[in-house]
């Protein structure tokens, strides 16, 4: 007989409320199925089971209030066919290792993927656009296979299809789906609004423990964004606006495919020693439009493509503004990545999201005057800082990091 106990979404959490249950008795769970709604200082967090089973008791209630670690529900055994357990070399498993609230971040932008690494609020970048011309989702996106008038639904309605059952043949999510889904959404109440002053609170403890706890060093590399720029025009040249790439995508890819040069910065400190992960679980600095920040995790983001990346980027964003976000997707990231946007500052220096290592943050583009063969020519230019921890990582490690992104961005087409 599974436990099933209030996760912790935060080292300064202290406790949750839980908003509803999507299960009931007798119903059987598998691994990483949503199970409930908490409404924590991050807003309302969809609560995933870690263990295979049948729903035998439900310990709580909604409405109540109850601490970190006090029992939610009860599951029988699993059977012996169901997935393993959670792969342990994923640094932050959600209840031994919570990452705490993100580091503070600036103002709202266009691409919405703020500044510092964030704390505990969603806010994004609407992103969207596959790699190859056509918008057509490729097989590994993000998002289930759902039919095109289904996909036109939820996009205007700012509906996640991830959070879609489907009726269609091998469960593609069909237009009267995902009308259905509304319908139920209507009929609930509205979700609780986001407690600001619990927010700003969150993100001060979280800033407070990194800076304290954390020794960083920091590092700043001006690059030349004008291959980019252009290869990005030409990509979109031809695309419908909801299927073009932003170039947030492309800041995201490139420092993902870097962090396989520089392993050091892709990982979690804790128990007193770093702790790598193979995989890269990007977090992405997402602000809210009614202020505030959240850093939720793009999962296995070294395995994706960059329309597909791209799609998950849209997906994580919708969610986030709906507190529909995922409790694996607040505790289990290895690395924060951050964007002024189109129109913020043209630096960015944040403060690392303990228990990460890392922080990678892009300011907004700028045509300057760039040398090239001698000569003085405009050109579109980037600066990417890093925050890094000294435990792990040193100023040459970091600036290989730096360097690396810059070569990628300057071969966009190899993203």
């Amino acid at each position: 007989m599974g436990l099933f106990v209030m996760p912790s979404l935060g080292a300064d959490m202290e406790e949750g409320t839980l908003v509803e249950w999507l299960v009931s008795l007798g119903d059987t769970v598998a691994r990483g199925d949503v199970v409930a709604v908490v409404e924590t200082q991050k807003g309302a967090i969809e609560i995933e089971v870690f263990e295979a089973g049948e729903v035998t008791a439900l310990e709580a209630r909604p409405g109540q209030t109850l601490p970190v670690g006090a029992p939610l529900a009860r599951i029988g055994v699993a059977e012996e066919g169901d997935p393993p357990p959670p792969d342990p070399a994923q640094p932050a498993a959600p209840q031994e290792s919570p990452s705490p609230t993100p580091p503070e971040i600036p103002p709202d932008s266009p691409v919405e993927t703020p500044s510092v690494p964030a704390p505990e609020i969603p806010v994004a970048p609407p992103v969207e656009a596959p790699d190859a011309p056509p918008p057509e989702m490729p097989p590994d996106a993000a998002a289930p296979p759902a039919s095109p008038a289904a996909r036109v639904r939820a996009d205007k309605a700012g509906l996640s299809l991830a959070s879609v059952l489907g009726s269609g043949p091998d469960g593609a999510i069909l237009l009267a789906d995902v009308d259905r889904h509304l319908e139920v959404m209507a009929e609930k109440p509205t979700q609780p609004r986001i407690d600001m002053g619990e927010m700003r609170k969150a993100i001060s403890a979280a800033m407070v423990r990194s800076k304290r706890e954390i020794p960083h060093y920091y590092l700043a590399h001006s690059i030349d964004l004008q291959p980019a720029t252009d290869w990005l025009a030409e990509t979109n040249a031809n695309r419908p606006p909801d299927s073009r790439l932003l170039m947030g995508a492309l800041f995201l890819q490139a420092t993902v495919r870097a962090l396989a040069k520089t392993p050091e910065l892709n990982g979690v400190f804790t128990q007193n020693r770093f702790v790598p992960s193979t995989a890269v679980h990007a977090g992405l600095v997402v602000a809210l439009r009614g202020g505030g920040l959240i850093a939720p995790a793009i999962r296995d983001a070294e395995t994706l493509r960059l329309d597909a990346l791209m799609i998950a980027m849209r997906d994580i964003v919708a969610r986030a503004r709906i507190g529909r976000l995922r409790n694996s997707e607040l505790t289990t990231g290895t690395v924060t990545v951050s964007s002024m946007g189109e129109t913020g500052a043209g630096e960015l220096y944040g403060i690392i999201y303990p228990p990460q290592v890392a922080l990678v943050g892009f300011g907004a583009p700028r045509r300057r005057p760039w040398v090239m063969d001698d000569a003085v020519v405009p050109r579109n230019a980037v600066t990417v800082t890093l925050a890094a921890d000294h435990r792990v990582s040193d100023g040459r490690r970091g600036a290989r990091l730096l360097t690396e992104i810059e070569h990628l961005l300057m071969e966009p087409a190899t993203l």
